[in-house]
C-alpha cells in the first residue's frame, strides 16, 4: 500500500493527519519537512515576549511524540525537490542524500513566504523576519534575549541564565509593517518593554482590514504603550552603524536607530512546488471544494492555498485551517466531504486594545458604518449595497459580541 504522504510540518499538515487517523489507523502516511517536525502554534509567535517564553517553550508537542501518537513516518530536514504527478512520486533530499518518495494521495502544505521590500543599505541581511520557530529563534538571537543554538527550530536555546532569557536592557526595533502580524509584533514587544517603531506606506495601521476610526483607535491604544509611528513612509535604507546598531533611513530622509529590523509586511503562498509540478495556480494553489488541485489525487490546505469555496482566495488564519483539514481528512479516508466555510471571526492580539474581525470577501461593495454616535462606540457593520451586514468590527469590551454579530452577518 503506497502511503499517503504530506508536504509540511505545519499547523495545515499536522492537522491533517491528526484528523485522518481519527478515521483511518492503519493507511501509511509520510510527512516531509525542512525543519524538526515539532509542533507549535504558529500564531504564539507574535506574543511570546511579553509571555517571556523562548523558542523551546514554544513547542507544544516534539517530532518524536508526534511520530508515535499519530504512527506516521516522518522525514525531517528533508527538501523535495520534485513531485511528478503521473509517477505518483516526489523527489527530496535529505541531508544531500536523493531518494524517491511514492504516495497514493498527496498534500500540499507548504504554507506562505514572507514578502521583502526591496531596501538598500549594506546591512539588509540582518532584517529579520519572523514566519517559523527557527525565524523566531533568530530574531529572538537578535534581541540579545537569550544566546540561541544556530540549530533546527524547535532546539533548546543555550544561556549563560540557564533558561535562555538575558536580563539586559531593553532594545529598539523597528517594525516594517503596520499590518495584522506587525501589530501583533509590536504590541508583544512594546509590553516585553522594549522600543518599537512602526513603518507603513498607508495613514494608518491596518488600513486594508479596519474601518479608519478602529485603526486610528488602535494606533493611539499603541502609542499609549509607546509605540514611536512612521506612517505614510517606507524604510529606505538599513546600514551598519557603531557597534552593533543598525541606521534605518525612512523615505522622508529621516533615520532611526536601532538593534534590530523586523519586516512584517505580508506574506505570499508557496507555490513553487506545485507550479513546477504543472499544477494551477495563481495566488495560491487552486483547489476545488474537495480540496484537491488540477492534478488528480494531489490536493492543497492551508496558507499555501487558493480556495474556489471563498471565492478564489486565500486564507492564512487557523479556523480555515482547521475547516479545511477535517474536510479533505474525511476524503483521503474515502468519505468526500465538501469543503464549507462558516463565518471566521478572526481575534488580533493587540491586547492594548483587543479586535476581532469579520472581514466581508474584498470585492463586496459596501461600507463600514459605525454602531452608535460616538467613534469609541467599538461596534462597526460592513453593509453592502443591499443594506445586507456582510461583515463586522468590534474593539475593547464589545469583542464579547463576537457571537452577537456573527448571527445577523451574512456571508
Amino acid at each position: 500500500m503506497q502511503p499517503i504522504t504530506i508536504i509540511g510540518a505545519g499547523l495545515a499538515g499536522w492537522t491533517t493527519v491528526r484528523e485522518f487517523r481519527k478515521l483511518d489507523t492503519t493507511t501509511p502516511v509520510v510527512v516531509i519537512t525542512t525543519d524538526n517536525g515539532d509542533f507549535y502554534a504558529k500564531p504564539s509567535l507574535s506574543n511570546a515576549f511579553a509571555q517571556k517564553r523562548t523558542p523551546e517553550q514554544l513547542v507544544s508537542t516534539p517530532a518524536a511524540k508526534m511520530v508515535e501518537t499519530l504512527g506516521v513516518t516522518l522525514l525531517a530536514h528533508t527538501q523535495v525537490t520534485q513531485i511528478d504527478t503521473a509517477a505518483k512520486t516526489v523527489q527530496v533530499l535529505t541531508n544531500g542524500v536523493a531518494s524517491t518518495v511514492p504516495y497514493s494521495q498527496l498534500v500540499l502544505a507548504t504554507g506562505a513566504q514572507p514578502i521583502r521590500a526591496p531596501v538598500q543599505g549594506n546591512a539588509t541581511d540582518r532584517i529579520k523576519v519572523v514566519n517559523s520557530l527557527a525565524d523566531f529563534a533568530a530574531f529572538y538571537k537578535a534581541l540579545g534575549v537569550g544566546a540561541i543554538a544556530n540549530t533546527g527550530a524547535g532546539d533548546a536555546p543555550s544561556s549563560a541564565t540557564g533558561n535562555g532569557v538575558d536580563k539586559g536592557a531593553a532594545k529598539t526595533v523597528v517594525l516594517v509593517g503596520a499590518g495584522l502580524i506587525g501589530c501583533e509584533f509590536a504590541n508583544d514587544l512594546l509590553q516585553a518593554g522594549h522600543q518599537v517603531h512602526i513603518v507603513d506606506p498607508s495613514p494608518r495601521p491596518l488600513a486594508a482590514l479596519l474601518p479608519e476610526s478602529a485603526g486610528v483607535a488602535l494606533q493611539h491604544a499603541l502609542q499609549a504603550l509607546g509605540a514611536h509611528w512612521h506612517l505614510s513612509r517606507t524604510v529606505q535604507a538599513v546600514d551598519s552603524a557603531a557597534g552593533t546598531a543598525l541606521a534605518v533611513t525612512l523615505s522622508d530622509g529621516s533615520q532611526v536607530q536601532a538593534d534590530a529590523v523586523l519586516s512584517a509586511i505580508g506574506l505570499r503562498a508557496d507555490t513553487a512546488l506545485a507550479a513546477a509540478a504543472g499544477l494551477a495556480c495563481e495566488r495560491g494553489i487552486v483547489v476545488d471544494a474537495h480540496l484537491q488541485t488540477s492534478a488528480q489525487q494531489v490536493y492543497a490546505l492551508g496558507d499555501c492555498a487558493q480556495y474556489a469555496v471563498a471565492g478564489q482566495r486565500t486564507l492564512p488564519y487557523v479556523m480555515p485551517i482547521m475547516n479545511a483539514a477535517r474536510s479533505l481528512a474525511a476524503g483521503l479516508a474515502g468519505q468526500p466531504t465538501d469543503l464549507a466555510f462558516p463565518l471566521m471571526p478572526v481575534t488580533i492580539k493587540t491586547p492594548a486594545l483587543p479586535i476581532v474581525v469579520a472581514a466581508p470577501h474584498p470585492a463586496t461593495i459596501g461600507n463600514w458604518v459605525a454602531d452608535g454616535e460616538a467613534q469609541g462606540a467599538g461596534v462597526w457593520r460592513f453593509i453592502d449595497a443591499q443594506g445586507v451586514q456582510r461583515g463586522f468590527v468590534l474593539t475593547g469590551t464589545q469583542t464579547a459580541r463576537r457571537v452577537e454579530l456573527g448571527k445577523s452577518t451574512v456571508l
